[in-house]
């Protein structure tokens, strides 16, 4: 290997690295920076690389989509699933068609392109991508609502096949290898029916896997990440979605308990960045912007069309018989960002050897500059903006698995102590930690105090807590300091009185003096969330009731079963 080629790789993911930091000071996605970092070392940036191997591009971007889905799947919750599925998968499936479609007769008017490229140009563009999802959700520090979250984490992992679908199908008819209807639907089946049996299997035979070998605690990472591309490489094998099969896989992993699943996860971050940064980077390199100018007018008009009219029609049409409200449904049309997946769907054509297939790439890598550009350098202000934010729960700073028999699935937790609420010190005694935990340590000016009941903790302090990972709720409420934007403050968000979800609308009326007229007293404040929400609430839902606004605080089994409270400044004053 050219030394050369190493050295300048190296230096791309160090540059990309040490740049990172100004996506939040500017307000662009992270995997913006990393493409444009690519693009100024390609050939017509100042770097000057020629690089136009179009096989290791797509070989590099499939390992870098596994890699990426099977952590994103490990950090999908399987509650989610009770919200979010239904609504994704029809997403995913419908909505991708609906995209397509209208993708296509906008390629067709702009670029005066025959009806089946068109539809190939339709069909590449369609599906959102996961890397660029999981990145601006999970890396913006935004707590949306579980309804909305679980949905675009579900879709965004799970659209793929179909895109896959039709691009194939279209290669194959306009490359005379395969025509007819049966023929088109097999390939389908093929996609989603292999996809899912395999994920579904695979992910349960790696968790037996894990849990059965003794390793030591550095290669069980690695072992995920191996086992992993075996089952995505062998699900492609057999004509399957090896994407949604690694996905799922990486569901069933996160759901199970799995052996150092905390030290799997904080790998597996690491993973997905650099799996992130070198697809990116590869692509930057592979994209000649000169190439771009000439086709930048109607490719932009292109991807407004996507943006404002094909995703939000997608949206809505699939979504409305669902429980969500249209600021949901808005953000939803929104977070349609396109990423690395149209661009390595494009590598087809390529390979294929079409002659429209240059233009199809530059179309492509186009629509996502736009897309990450537009969408993605707007998502945290339309969310606040919506007022989709919910409190976010408080997190340990660290989590070590303990590996030992002895201790069953008991963890050690760091909780730092910070914030107003620990300005006066309070006794250890005080904490009433949940059951099965325990204080391990207390660390202060970088010495480790041995606690008791008398020991006063104080901010700044860090605990150290042998906890199970059922605890983590309870003990980042005891222990948490954090401030949150006004709006999102307990209070502020929930109201000034906290009710359980089984209290009468008649009791809360003598109490507080309200009168609901429009429903009757018997009826519960959970079951009026079930009514409004159509039996599946999440926290963070609202119900308005004349001068009172019902705010979901907790819920449990698709069932409210904490309710906050508030009123308005006019009715506050009369109770």
């Amino acid at each position: 290997m050219d030394p050369t080629l190493t050295l300048i790789g190296a230096l791309m993911l160090v540059v990309s690295i040490l740049l990172s930091p100004l996506s939040s000071r500017l307000g662009m996605p992270v995997l913006l920076i990393f493409l444009g970092v690519g693009m100024l070392m390609g050939e017509d940036g100042p770097g000057g690389i020629r690089f136009d191997d179009f096989e290791l591009t797509f070989m590099v971007g499939n390992l870098a989509l596994a890699v990426i889905l099977l952590d994103g799947g490990m950090r999908t919750r399987s509650e989610t699933f009770r919200v979010g599925l239904k609504p994704a998968l029809l997403l995913a499936s419908v909505g991708v068609l609906v995209t397509a479609g209208v993708g296509a007769l906008a390629a067709h008017w702009l670029f005066d392109l025959h009806w089946m490229t068109a539809f190939l140009v339709g069909a590449i563009i369609s599906s959102t991508d996961a890397a660029a999802v999981f990145s601006l959700l999970q890396g913006r520090g935004l707590h949306l609502n579980e309804r909305v979250g679980a949905t675009l984490e579900i879709e965004s992992g799970s659209n793929d096949p179909m895109a896959i679908f039709l691009t194939l199908m279209l290669l194959a008819i306009m490359t005379r290898e395969q025509s007819g209807l049966i023929g088109s639907l097999w390939l389908l089946v093929e996609q989603f029916g292999i996809g899912t049996v395999m994920g579904l299997l695979g992910g349960r035979l790696m968790v037996r896997m894990v849990n059965w070998v003794r390793l030591m605690p550095a290669l069980y990472p690695l072992l995920v990440a191996a086992a992993g591309i075996v089952l995505f490489a062998a699900t492609n094998a057999l004509s399957g979605s090896g994407f949604l099969a690694i996905y799922l896989a990486g569901v069933v992993m996160g759901n199970r308990s799995v052996r150092m699943m905390p030290m799997i996860l904080q790998v597996h971050d690491g993973l997905a960045w650099l799996a992130q940064m070198s697809l990116f980077l590869i692509l930057g390199l592979l994209v000649n912007p000169s190439q771009l100018m000439p086709l930048a007018g109607g490719a932009l008009v292109l991807s407004l069309v996507l943006i404002l009219f094909a995703r939000p029609l997608a949206v809505f049409a699939t979504l409305w018989p669902f429980s969500f409200n249209r600021r949901e449904l808005t953000f939803i049309s929104w977070v349609g960002l396109r990423g690395a997946v149209p661009i390595v769907l494009a590598l087809f054509p390529m390979m294929a050897g079409l002659p429209e297939a240059p233009l199809i790439f530059n179309i492509a890598f186009f629509v996502v500059l736009v897309s990450l550009l537009v969408q993605g350098s707007s998502l945290a202000r339309i969310a606040r903006w919506l007022k989709l934010e919910v409190p976010a729960p408080e997190e340990p700073y660290r989590r070590l698995p303990l590996d030992v028999s002895a201790a069953g699935d008991h963890e050690l937790m760091l909780f730092p102590l910070r914030g107003e609420r620990w300005e006066d010190p309070r006794p250890v005694g005080r904490l009433r930690l949940p059951a099965n935990a325990a204080l391990a340590g207390i660390f202060r000016n970088r010495q480790c105090l041995a606690p008791s009941e008398d020991t006063m903790v104080q901010r700044g302090d860090v605990l150290a807590v042998f906890a199970l990972s059922d605890s983590l709720t309870d003990l980042g409420h005891i222990l948490s300091g954090r401030q949150p934007p006004s709006h999102l403050m307990e209070r502020a968000f929930f109201g000034d009185f906290v009710l359980n979800g089984d209290a009468l609308l008649g009791d809360v009326e003598q109490v507080y003096g309200i009168e609901f007229d429009e429903l009757p007293p018997d009826l519960s404040l959970a079951d009026c969330f079930a009514r409004r929400t159509k039996g599946h609430p999440v926290v963070g839902d609202r119900v308005v009731l004349g001068p009172v606004t019902l705010v979901a605080r907790d819920t449990e089994a698709d069932r409210v079963t904490k309710v906050g409270l508030k009123m308005d400044d006019a009715s506050h004053g009369k109770t």
